[in-house]
């Protein structure tokens, strides 16, 4: 165990500090992506349950105020559903700009060795090169993995939309005014 967690440190130490600023937001996309199929999979089912039994208790269902008031239904659990969705493709876009920025860091640092000591000495480049190539690689490979992901919350949510409108059903009578 000691030695993943050794090998882990020093993979984070090769990338430079921007790989844990790649870390950091990694696991806060994480967090996101698990805390939302969290939600649609033990939480959303009850939150329309709720919505379909206080529009069913109504004896009045196509007045403008009922109608009103079943708008107001279906935005209260779009909004549970829309949390913290938006930031999961924020932060997939965030993570390779990141990556890229620890390439400029990196080779900011190959350009201060070859200044330093010149370009005869490549083991002294090779941590800077290290440093510029991991980053990006990190960015990619976890922005790219949570791409799927973030699609099937995307579908998830559209679709619970559309449902839950079809859900809470409007009497067949007149609307009133």
């Amino acid at each position: 165990m000691f030695e993943i967690v050794s090998s882990f440190r020093d993979f984070l130490d090769k990338g430079g500090d921007v790989l844990y600023a790649i870390l950091l937001l990694s696991i806060w996309l994480w967090w996101l992506i698990l805390e939302r199929f969290w939600y649609y999979f033990r939480e959303h089912d009850g939150e329309v349950a709720q919505a379909l039994a206080s529009w069913d208790e109504r004896a009045d269902q196509r007045s403008w105020l009922a109608l009103t008031q079943r708008r107001g239904m279906i935005s209260e659990v779009e909004v549970k559903m829309l949390r913290n969705l938006g930031l999961i493709p924020a932060l997939i876009a965030l993570l390779p700009m990141f990556g890229l920025l620890g390439t400029v860091t990196g080779m900011i640092q190959v350009f201060d060795v070859m200044a330093f000591m010149g370009s005869g000495n490549p083991r002294a480049m090779a941590d800077g090169v290290s440093a510029a190539t991991i980053p990006t690689m990190a960015g990619m490979v976890v922005a790219l993995i949570a791409i799927p992901f973030a699609s099937q919350l995307d579908r998830r949510y559209r679709r619970e939309k559309q449902r839950l409108a079809e859900t809470l059903k409007i009497a067949d009578q007149e609307v009133t005014a």
